[in-house]
């Protein structure tokens, strides 16, 4: 493990298997879960892939590569904290400066994918202005750090990209038990929509996904004695839930030239009628 310029700490396997230009894919919070199985996808869609997590997730992160790199892709984590801007733009500098420069991916398209997310399961009257605060941090001023940084490099490149960040069934109505996120992750829905980027050739586009089976609902759970995720944010019980893999699927079109034309979308993927019609696209043109 090395520290590259204090911060982050970065972590390698990999880096000598590249043969010809592949896109590059810096994935935020991917040591576990939802997003790791987002980062394990794209690696077997030929991506090279960048693990960013938490300093304190480094152990993980560097499992996360090592499953990486068998299947075909270089890999690299990053460890750092993307509610700080300095650290964000960090990032992006290492993911430049460990897999190369990202004008080789063309025709490809380097992209971001924006996953890193935090809750808190309280009511308005139990949440704190610090649980607000620092909730806001992650899930809203970071997720605009890493699409800021990411689009300046891409606009520095030329040759545009793809942004696709993680909102929530909860960033289209809001949910009992979970208002500060539901405020977050209205935040981070607005920002897909709001097309400033497509003038540079960048793709943004969100997947909120459903009720998913994740370490995140589990922990939730524990936390909350016999109740599940679907009864403290007020879904019917026999709610089904997903998988990690079925949402990386459909980031994974999202990742490829063929999703081009598609731009400051939503694809709201669940199967509660309460929150969405089944799976559907929000679209501004």
């Amino acid at each position: 493990v090395t520290l590259v310029a204090n911060t982050p700490q970065v972590y390698g396997l990999g880096l000598s298997r590249l043969t010809g230009p592949r896109p590059i894919a810096i994935v935020t919070g991917s040591s576990q879960g939802l997003d790791l199985a987002i980062a394990l996808r794209l690696a077997d869609d030929s991506h090279d892939v960048v693990i960013n997590d938490l300093p304190s997730k480094l152990s993980s992160m560097e499992g996360a590569v090592r499953r990486a790199v068998p299947r075909g892709a270089r890999a690299v984590a990053v460890a750092t904290d993307v509610s700080h801007e300095g650290k964000v733009k960090k990032l992006v500098e290492v993911t430049v400066e460990k897999l190369g420069k990202l004008d080789i991916m063309r025709p490809f398209f380097p992209w971001m994918v924006a996953n890193t997310g935090v809750v808190v399961m309280k009511s308005l009257l139990q949440t704190s202005a610090d649980d607000f605060d620092w909730l806001m941090s992650v899930n809203t001023h970071g997720v605009m750090l890493c699409f800021k940084y990411a689009a300046q490099q891409m606009i520095k490149q030329g040759r545009g990209g793809k942004i696709i960040g993680a909102c929530s069934m909860a960033g289209k109505r809001g949910l009992p038990n979970i208002c500060a996120y539901s405020m977050s992750k209205f935040a981070v829905r607005g920002l897909v929509q709001s097309l400033e980027l497509r003038e540079c050739d960048i793709c943004v586009n969100g997947y909120p996904p459903g009720m998913i089976q994740t370490d995140l609902a589990i922990e939730a759970e524990k936390v909350a004695g016999n109740k599940t995720v679907q009864e403290m944010i007020g879904l019917p019980t026999n709610t089904p839930r997903g998988k990690p893999e079925d949402i990386a699927s459909l980031v994974s079109y999202l990742a490829r030239p063929e999703s081009k034309f598609l731009t400051g979308g939503l694809l709201f993927f669940t199967s509660d009628a309460k929150v969405s019609s089944g799976s559907e696209l929000e679209r501004i043109y």
